[in-house]
């Protein structure tokens, strides 16, 4: 194996930075990390056919974000012009999609204020509050959003609203809105989240039982899914440790120290 990797000097050293330098950013798989340390150039050229390829694919949303920014632009021109509620409603998707949530919740107010009633523009309006860690504000827009359409965003809605009962001290009707929406969608972010909900309300036997579920969706998903999917596959790996930790914590014999010595 040494001899294959010599016949890539230096071009093999590079590539293996290479590799790991990926390796860390996105963190897949560990054996990835052996097989790019053990094997060489000839391991870290695998690893980028099967990591570093596909992901190029998924980095090309964040160059639309730079042709985006003239589109702004021209669109900030026209509601200057006409501050119309679709004008204003576009210019607050563009600021959405650049994360700019001040500036979109902005254009979302006043899109609202001219009359708009659009589902959408209330949840993306929450969606930003949310984001702001406005809470108390999020939850009527969510309300509303999701009263005008049950299944908005894939029941991401659901969720959404859910989180926000939750940060507002509503856990009642967060835990209902939870249940609800892991009955209707399996998508990896709502089990996580519902997991993550029930561990904060000290429910630690349910929420492994759902970090269990969330361990089955990725072992069943295609190699697509569990990389797009991959921050809350992570996140329930963490969640289930710090699980086991506590559980291990509390169980672990207490030490006598009622005889003297």
């Amino acid at each position: 194996m040494w001899f294959v990797s010599h016949l890539f000097w230096p071009w093999g050293m590079f590539l293996q930075i290479a590799a790991l330098v990926h390796f860390f950013k996105r963190r897949p798989e560990w054996y990835w990390f052996w097989i790019i340390l053990f094997f060489g150039a000839l391991g870290s050229v695998v690893y980028i056919v099967a990591e570093v390829v596909p992901d190029v694919g998924m980095a090309r949303q964040g160059f639309r974000r730079y042709g985006r920014r003239s589109r702004i632009a021209t669109t900030e021109a026209t509601v200057r012009d006409n501050p119309s509620v679709a004008n204003l409603e576009e210019l607050g998707e563009l600021y959405f999609d650049q994360r700019d949530y001040a500036k979109a919740r902005g254009m979302f107010d006043r899109a609202i204020a001219t009359k708009a009633d659009s589902t959408r523009t209330f949840y993306r309006r929450g969606q930003c509050e949310m984001e702001m860690g406005d809470y108390a504000a999020a939850v009527p827009d969510l309300e509303e959003a999701v009263r005008g359409e049950p299944k908005i965003d894939n029941y991401r809605g659901e969720l959404l609203l859910a989180q926000a009962y939750a940060e507002v001290g509503r856990v009642d009707d967060a835990a209902a809105w939870f249940a609800d929406a892991v009955k209707r969608s399996s998508a990896p972010e709502i089990l996580f989240s519902y997991a993550d909900f029930l561990a904060k309300q000290n429910r630690d036997t349910e929420a492994r039982e759902w970090l269990a579920q969330l361990e089955d969706k990725r072992k069943s998903s295609p190699r697509y899914v569990q990389r797009v999917e991959r921050i809350w596959f992570r996140k329930g790996k963490l969640l289930a440790a710090q699980l086991k930790r506590k559980t291990n914590s509390s169980s672990a014999p207490l030490t006598d120290h009622s005889q003297s010595a």
